[in-house]
């Protein structure tokens, strides 16, 4: 993201107190505010944001922590915590005597939209303005636990045999399909035996080993979920099959569309559907696999954040119901990285020989130390403790963005299950249409992407479906972005009617 260009000069110069904060700590004042057993940990969150986006650019000087706390009205102490742990996690660097100042290390990072698939960079999909990006599907890299990765890869290179270094198997390390199978069968309700688990590079390397195997099979075409990833479609076309939409409802893939379209074949996410939240009713999942079977087809199961549901249990797998007709795949790339490229697929029998054959000439096998670390950590019970923090901040933001929500834009309705890293929100009618609305916002700095844009569906009425991801933003940013979307609307409909105090129009519209 584009630096807001603030000199350490600006940084320096404490405000008073009836001229407002200087810009520089702006994004701070949300976090003072907050209630008092959560307000350390918002100032930090916020600060961190603050060196993330350059909001404070490197080498900006901080003004001292009795200076700060006294602007902010919070006790020294929080901002002395705060100064210090962020100086250990390397954002900021205390000089003894000269003070506080923004580490130069900090760089911003490209990450993939979800489920895996590549997005642009907001400088280039909404011009260098955008500072609160809401993409879907993208975790929290800060959460990463490097400290724990470190362990792991110390232990691998401590205790992996030689002959491990070797062309590895292409199913991959023996003894990390082991700990997966156990792990998907206690955790997804799996069914999976160790040799028909293939390590690969995450969810899209799956779907590209199986579009293959199906091309040189005979078919010529796969069924996609309409709205769905768009990365599905291009996966598949890029082996050379033939992609067709195929409508959803309320309980997932609809029966007649399924059956006239003659595909024996399709990608599903049926315990949290990408994007539109729903999680496939039982009667839905039988149907689908009672359709595979009259058909000799194969259902991928793409389950990219299974793991992540807040309100209850995770609704298992539907490979755990017909492991010959389902090939299942998932990846760390929500619980720990995107970037370490690490997946599975399970495969039906029939499958497997086929599957690990284009998965050697394509690669010949996934690196061995990174599949020992994974091991270490699965085995150990590192992983679950990632997915249970991760569960924590996910859940923590997710609410954070219902209550801005309700607060800034009320009478939103947010559908789907409590669960993964995105909801989808039904703004009222009188924000609309979609296209102006996304425009007040990216002006405003704050990237939106419509529900539309993840299918070929149009709506018929003039509310705003959007598609709002929170993982990878603080509940401060979060709070910040909703609320700067909601005054560029608010700026839109002066003269149309009375502005509340939030800059939301307190007036009701036709349709709403």
């Amino acid at each position: 993201m584009t630096p807001s260009g603030t000199t350490s000069g600006a940084a320096e110069r404490r405000p008073g107190p009836d001229s407002g904060a200087q810009p520089a700590w702006e994004l701070l004042l949300p976090a003072a505010a907050a209630p008092a057993r959560r307000r350390g940990r918002a100032l930090q969150e916020a600060l961190r944001e603050a060196v993330r986006t350059g909001r404070l650019a490197s080498g900006t000087r901080l003004p001292s922590s009795r200076a700060l706390a006294a602007d902010l009205r919070v006790s020294r102490g929080l901002v002395t915590e705060a100064y210090e742990q962020l100086t250990a996690e390397g954002y900021l660097r205390s000089d003894r005597g000269s003070g506080t100042w923004v580490s130069g290390t900090v760089r911003s990072i490209r990450t993939a939209t979800s489920p895996g698939s590549a997005a642009p960079e907001p400088s280039e999909r909404y011009g260098s303005g955008v500072t609160v990006d809401f993409r879907p599907g993208i975790p929290d890299l800060s959460l990463f636990p490097r400290a724990a990765w470190a362990t792991a890869q110390r232990a691998a290179l401590a205790h992996l045999p030689h002959h491990a270094l070797g062309y590895p198997d292409p199913r991959g390390l023996p003894v990390l399909r082991a700990a997966l199978a156990a792990m998907l069968t206690r955790r997804r309700g799996v069914v999976v035996d160790p040799d028909r688990l293939v390590v690969c590079s995450g969810v899209a390397q799956a779907a590209t080993l199986l579009g293959f195997v199906l091309r040189g099979r005979g078919h010529a075409k796969v069924g996609v979920e309409d709205p769905g990833s768009p990365e599905h479609a291009r996966l598949f076309a890029a082996t050379g099959l033939e992609t067709v939409w195929l409508p959803l409802d309320e309980e997932g893939l609809r029966p007649a569309p399924l059956t006239a379209a003659e595909v024996r074949a399709v990608v599903v996410t049926p315990s949290h559907q990408f994007p539109s939240g729903i999680a496939w009713s039982a009667e839905r999942r039988s149907m689908l696999l009672d359709w595979a079977r009259s058909v000799d087809g194969y259902v991928l199961e793409d389950d990219y954040d299974g793991d992540f549901r807040y309100d209850r249990a995770p609704v298992g797998a539907l490979q755990g119901l017909d492991p010959e007709r389902v090939v299942y795949a998932g990846s760390v790339s929500k619980s720990l990285a995107p970037g370490l490229r690490l997946g599975w697929t399970v495969v039906p029998e029939v499958l497997l020989d086929e599957v690990v054959e284009r998965k050697r000439t394509m690669d010949l096998g996934h690196p061995a130390l990174d599949q020992a670390a994974l091991a270490y950590m699965v085995t150990g019970g590192g992983y679950d403790r990632q997915l249970r923090r991760c569960q924590r901040v996910y859940r923590e933001r997710r609410d954070a963005l219902l209550a801005a929500l309700d607060e800034h834009f009320p009478g939103t309705a947010v559908t789907g299950i409590a669960a993964g890293l995105h909801v989808i929100a039904r703004v009222p009618a009188r924000y609309g249409p979609a296209e102006r609305f996304l425009a007040e916002a990216a002006g405003a700095g704050v990237a939106l992407r419509a529900l539309e844009e993840y299918g070929t569906a149009r709506p018929s009425d003039r509310a705003v479906r959007l598609v709002i991801g929170y993982a990878h933003l603080t509940p401060t940013a979060i709070a910040a972005g909703i609320r700067r979307a909601a005054e560029a609307m608010g700026r839109r409909r002066v003269g149309r009617g009375r502005l509340c105090s939030r800059g939301v129009r307190a007036v009701a519209a036709p349709g709403d």
